[in-house]
């Protein structure tokens, strides 16, 4: 039950944390959203080192440094996927995309997902086809490059909670502090080779900076349920992190949902209960 309160705890952090990076996504360049970010997640988790501990030893160092690869992808790309289309379709096809991958790590390191779970992986399919092609008239319609966007995202994220799940699980905070510090290396990089082509908008450091906070504790909320629970149950709860996105899209934004996405979204929440009962 700890397991799963924590991954909860942890899909709402990530929902929240993902609107505010799309809102700072479209005030500035990608990149300088990012560039505030993931500092603020290292900060924020270099403060919780004292009170929950770090050990890195090569293990750690090779894992964490893997998530911090793919963490730096999942920022771009998942922003960038949020600022050029509608939040409340794009948002649960990442998060599905992003669930199936440490799925099936699980049940090759030997989970078994039961009946439930062999009928909730083709709902989540039937559902990420739902929410990205049901459009009616007046609904928001997503860009092929929006969705291959989102995709992308799915799997960095995906990626990401794997390589930290991967990681020794006396290793405290290590893996994150390390993923982070990658991450935010790979992004100061980037952003320092395309300087010239990240615009004059000036970001919005305080919204970009929340949502580096929000992911990081995001990030640790994850480890700890996937140290105390089951990758693939842990994995799905937490992809329930779009519902937080929808909601502050839908009033915050007043971004419209038609009724096939609202059956696609329904159709992934109970998938997504399906997989957890696992």
């Amino acid at each position: 039950m700890i397991a799963l309160l924590l991954a909860l705890g942890s899909s709402l952090a990530y929902g929240c944390a993902d609107f505010l990076g799309g809102l700072g996504a479209r005030k500035a360049h990608v990149l300088r959203t990012v560039m505030i970010a993931a500092p603020a997640s290292l900060t924020v988790e270099l403060l919780l080192w004292p009170f929950l501990g770090a050990s890195f030893a090569p293990a750690t160092l090779a894992w964490g440094a893997a998530s911090g690869v793919a963490s730096a992808a999942a920022f771009a790309l998942l922003y960038r996927t949020l600022a050029i289309g509608p939040m409340n379709v794009l948002s649960p096809v990442t998060a599905l995309v992003s669930a199936m991958l440490p799925v099936g790590v699980g049940l090759v390191q030997g989970e078994r997902p039961g009946t439930a779970g062999l009928i909730g992986l083709p709902l989540a399919l039937a559902a990420v086809v739902l929410v990205s092609a049901g459009h009616g008239a007046g609904a928001a319609r997503p860009s092929r490059t929006a969705l291959l966007l989102a995709f992308g995202a799915g799997a960095a994220i995906a990626l990401q909670l794997v390589f930290l799940h991967q990681a020794p699980a006396d290793s405290g905070v290590g893996p994150l502090i390390v993923g982070r510090a990658v991450s935010s290396a790979v992004t100061l990089a980037a952003a320092g080779a395309m300087y010239r082509r990240l615009g004059p908008e000036r970001p919005a450091y305080a919204m970009s900076a929340a949502a580096g906070v929000l992911d990081s504790v995001a990030n640790l909320l994850f480890l700890l349920a996937a140290r105390g629970g089951d990758l693939a149950v842990v994995a799905v709860i937490t992809a329930l992190y779009p519902a937080g996105t929808v909601l502050l899209a839908r009033g915050v934004l007043a971004e419209r949902v038609h009724r096939s996405q609202l059956i696609g979204l329904g159709t992934a929440a109970v998938a997504i209960g399906l997989l957890a009962l696992t």
